[in-house]
């Protein structure tokens, strides 16, 4: 079996993998026998660094501020890991589960960010956390556009101006 990603899959082959997280390549087999095991815990680890950033910016910012900041560095993710989905999608076709999970996960806790802003007045009670998610969703499915960078800024200007609460 071929356990070294293509290098269109990834920048880094399975042993660099090792070499960075400081252990062997063997430890690392041990632990990810299979490209797949890898990308998952990869993106398992993602959800929760992005879920933790969330209830960490709702704990120190006003409600408004710390979901714009949290939607904001969202773009920031997606464009750090322009190929983690992708890359997710092609290892993972049969993990679908792992990934909705996740994607629930997610979901929840922009949720918990929207409720908190429309707990204190600044956003609109009519929209849900759903909506922002496929906002964000059609900004990363189209990362590949040229100008991408600035039309997903836009586009979080637009979910942001449109959750605000009109005075």
């Amino acid at each position: 079996m071929d356990r070294e990603p293509s290098a269109e899959l990834f920048d880094l082959r399975f042993d660099d993998f090792a070499r960075l997280a400081g252990v062997g390549t063997g430890t690392l087999y041990r632990h990810f026998p299979t490209r797949e095991a890898l990308a998952e815990a990869v993106y398992h680890g993602e959800v929760a660094a992005l879920c933790d950033r969330a209830r960490r910016l709702q704990a120190t910012l006003p409600a408004a501020e710390a979901l714009a900041t949290f939607l904001r560095g969202m773009v920031d993710h997606i464009d750090a890991h322009k190929g983690l989905a992708r890359t997710l999608a092609t290892l993972m076709p049969d993990r679908s589960g792992a990934l909705a999970e996740g994607s629930r996960t997610l979901e929840q806790a922009v949720t918990d960010l929207v409720a908190a802003a429309v707990r204190d007045g600044t956003v609109r009670d009519d929209v849900d956390a759903g909506a922002v998610m496929m906002a964000l969703h059609g900004i990363s499915a189209a990362h590949d556009r040229p100008g991408w960078r600035a039309e997903a800024d836009d586009v979080i200007t637009l979910v942001l101006d449109g959750l605000r609460r009109p005075l």
